[in-house]
């Protein structure tokens, strides 16, 4: 039965993100903007309040000792760092390129299969801890997906890809989070002490994709009316699992 519920959240971390985001993409340029920065915001939020509130105090609790999660928490961001520098579709020929400027299709993909296989580890350890825990995380994971997969979209798009086709090769790369939660599922069934590890390093995931990918899009925008309100929306995404954690 728990590997049911890992599969249906997989698949609502995933694909529902995407299918969301395609449906998105009706709307005016304009209003897509606005809708998306909303998005970010909400999602910083979520991934933060999963992190500290859910992720780390669980992890806190199945291994006895903060210092090794702490410790482990900063290894793990430091690493991400790393693998962000190194991952292919970071990299470009141009000094002042960002992301989705100035990465291909392919590699764009290629990105987000390996993205995604990662959160199909971080959902199904989050289930093997609690139901709510596991739903909690899932939810994370849509919330952050979201914006993703927009920006995602604008590459395929500018480089030649109708929307159909652009929704359906982002429907194939966003399936790598199924292998990745099946995996670990069996994996961790016979290696419960790895959990804390698996759960730190996800938090660990969650907080550098809030603070690196995320926040340095909010600051984009500097009027306070906008600054307000994605204040407000990040307290919101906080709040959104804190009350999911008392439920």
């Amino acid at each position: 039965m728990l590997l049911l519920y890992i599969i249906i959240a997989l698949f609502i971390g995933s694909a529902g993100s995407v299918g969301l985001a395609g449906i998105l993409l009706l709307l005016e340029d304009k209003k897509l903007d606005t809708v998306s920065s909303y998005l970010i915001s909400l999602a910083g939020g979520t991934l933060l309040g999963a992190a500290f509130l859910g992720m780390l105090p669980k992890a806190t609790d199945i291994a006895g000792n903060e210092n090794f999660v702490f410790r482990l928490t900063l290894a793990g961001i430091i690493v991400f760092f790393i693998l962000e520098k190194a991952i292919l579709w970071r990299i470009c020929t141009n000094k002042q390129c960002e992301r989705h400027q100035n990465a291909s299709a392919a590699l764009i993909l290629f990105g987000d299969a390996f993205h995604n296989f990662i959160d199909g580890v971080i959902i199904t350890t989050a289930f093997f801890s609690s139901h709510s825990f596991g739903i909690l995380v899932t939810l994370s994971v849509f919330a952050h997906e979201i914006p993703q997969e927009l920006a995602d979209f604008g590459v395929l798009i500018n480089n030649g890809y109708s929307r159909k086709k652009a929704l359906w090769y982002n429907m194939l790369s966003s399936a790598a989070a199924l292998p990745g939660g099946i995996i670990a599922y069996y994996a961790f069934d016979s290696a419960e002490k790895l959990i804390p590890w698996a759960l730190v390093i996800s938090a660990a995931s969650f907080i550098y994709i809030a603070l690196a990918d995320l926040v340095p899009q909010l600051h984009k925008k500097t009027r306070i009316q906008d600054s307000v309100t994605q204040i407000g929306l990040i307290v919101a995404g906080i709040l959104i699992i804190y009350i999911i954690k008392l439920i």
